[in-house]
Formats: structure tokens, C-alpha cells, sequence
């Protein structure tokens, strides 16, 4: 397998997958176990396999968003609300979302579930927390809520590695989200005010891509910029292909995702652009 197929295959995993940040489903049930506001019921429910942590711990694994957005969240989080309690509501609010999406998707999903699980048990979970957090928690029962752990855990296998990536290149969390507005086309002012920076801290991180060449005073990307981010995102591709290898034919996972990406995308509840960078699958 090619591993330019594993960003064919992000592109129908990763709608699934973020459902959970937009719809309102997940809103509810974070409000219901007793998290205040929507950043604490994120930074809670993503941060959940990996234990009831403390704010460094989501700083690290999360990479892009600013530490004292993290702090006001984490890690008050686990005085409101039971972590099991956490990752029970976070699994159900995104079925719930699926089904509502895609209503015959109970019949779908344990063949579709078989295929990811292969995937996932075959992965290699170092460096990689949050593919791993993910990777042991318990199937759950519910077919739908399992495809959806299944997704998780592989969303989080190719995060955990390019936030290797980006880290080895020496881009801090605003560095990296002003450098993939600039290339990707990913809207700037939301990546900036949703991970919490000010202005300077915005203006510095541009200041320091320039001075590497990689941006041009005006904020677009020079054509060394667009290389370089290029060849992270190749370098993303080629470490998140190794799960997807075990597979007979990668193809047949991504027809089968393909109907359930499509169906979430057509709740218009995911915005294109995004901040997560994610396209429209072909």
C-alpha cells in the first residue's frame, strides 16, 4: 500500500471521528454529566483514555492550543464530572449524532468495526498516548459507539504522529497553526481565537516563521514555506500508513467509511474549512 492512502483513508475517519466536536449531542451530554462549557467538555472528553490527567499531560498531547485555555478546563473537569462518567457520555453523545446522520447505521457498522479493529490492534502504540489511551479502552457493546472508538483510536494514531512531526520541526503550537492557515487555507482568525492566543503571541509566532523563510511579511506562504509543510504532511502519511498495512485491501475500508463520512458532512454540522485542515472526501 501506498502511504499517500492513508490520507485518502483520514479524509472518511476523520469526519466520523469529529462529529463529536460539533454536534450538539456531545454539547448536551458533556452538560448533562456536569462539565461547564463547551472547551471543558473538549478538553474532558479527548482527554479521557488517557486517565482523569492533570493540564500538562493535554497540553503536551493536544500540541496547538494555548496552555491557560487547557487550565481553565483541566483539571477542574474531573470535579465536575466522574471520569467514567466522561467516558461513557462522550462515546454515546457521538453515536447518537451517527445515528441521527445516518440512520441505518447500526447495520453498517460491525463489518465496518471488524475492518478498524484490525487496524488498530495491528498499530504500534509508542510515542503515540493518545492513539494508545484510546487503543485500550474496552469495545463497547453498542455497535455504533464501537465504530466510533475504532475511528478514535485511529484519528489519534496519525495526530499523536504528526504532532511528533511538527514538534521535531521546531513549530510550537502557534507557529504550527499560523503556518497551516497560511499553506492550507485553514481560517486563521478561528485558529487563533478557538486555541486562545492574543494578538502578539499570533504576530510573534508569524515573526519567527518569516525570519525562517517559511512565510513572506504579508502572512502568505513563501514557496520554501509550502514545501517544507508539504513534506510534514507526506511525513504524516507514510507514519499513519503501518496500521492499514494488515489490511487485504485498504480500498474496502475507506467504501465502507465512505457513506458514513458522507452523511455526517451532509448535516452541514462540520464547516469547510475546518481547523482540523480536513477535505471533502472524493
Amino acid at each position: 500500500m501506498d502511504a499517500s492512502y492513508a490520507r485518502t483513508l483520514w479524509r472518511v475517519i476523520e469526519p466520523v471521528h469529529i462529529i463529536s466536536y460539533f454536534a450538539p449531542e456531545s454539547v448536551a451530554a458533556a452538560k448533562e454529566i456536569g462539565l461547564r462549557g463547551y472547551w471543558m467538555g473538549y478538553f474532558a472528553m479527548r482527554a479521557a483514555p488517557l486517565g482523569p490527567v492533570g493540564p500538562g499531560v493535554v497540553e503536551a498531547t493536544f500540541h496547538g492550543f494555548h496552555p491557560k485555555r487547557v487550565r481553565r478546563a483541566i483539571p477542574d473537569a474531573w470535579t465536575f464530572a466522574a471520569h467514567a462518567d466522561v467516558l461513557a457520555a462522550r462515546s454515546a453523545a457521538a453515536a447518537a449524532a451517527l445515528r441521527r446522520a445516518l440512520p441505518e447505521i447500526d447495520g453498517m457498522a460491525p463489518p465496518i468495526t471488524e475492518l478498524l479493529r484490525r487496524a488498530v490492534d495491528a498499530a504500534d502504540g509508542t510515542g503515540r498516548p493518545l492513539f494508545a489511551g484510546n487503543r485500550d479502552l474496552p469495545s463497547p457493546d453498542d455497535p455504533v459507539e464501537a465504530l466510533w472508538q475504532a475511528v478514535t483510536a485511529l484519528r489519534e494514531h496519525r495526530g499523536d504522529g504528526h504532532v511528533a512531526i511538527l514538534t521535531a520541526e521546531g513549530l510550537d503550537g502557534p507557529q504550527s497553526n499560523v503556518l497551516a492557515s497560511a499553506v492550507m487555507g485553514s481560517p486563521g482568525q478561528w485558529l487563533k481565537d478557538s486555541r486562545g492566543y492574543s494578538d502578539d503571541e499570533w504576530d510573534a509566532a508569524h515573526a519567527a516563521l518569516v525570519e525562517r523563510g517559511l512565510l513572506a511579511s504579508d502572512g502568505t506562504a513563501t514557496e520554501e514555506g509550502r514545501v517544507f509543510r508539504q513534506a510534514i504532511e507526506d511525513r504524516t502519511d507514510s507514519r499513519a500508513a503501518g496500521p492499514y498495512r494488515v489490511l487485504d485491501d485498504p480500498s474496502a475500508l475507506y467504501d465502507a467509511l465512505l457513506p458514513v463520512a458522507e452523511a455526517v458532512i451532509a448535516t452541514g454540522e462540520i464547516p469547510f474549512p475546518n481547523p482540523v485542515g480536513v477535505t471533502r472526501p472524493a
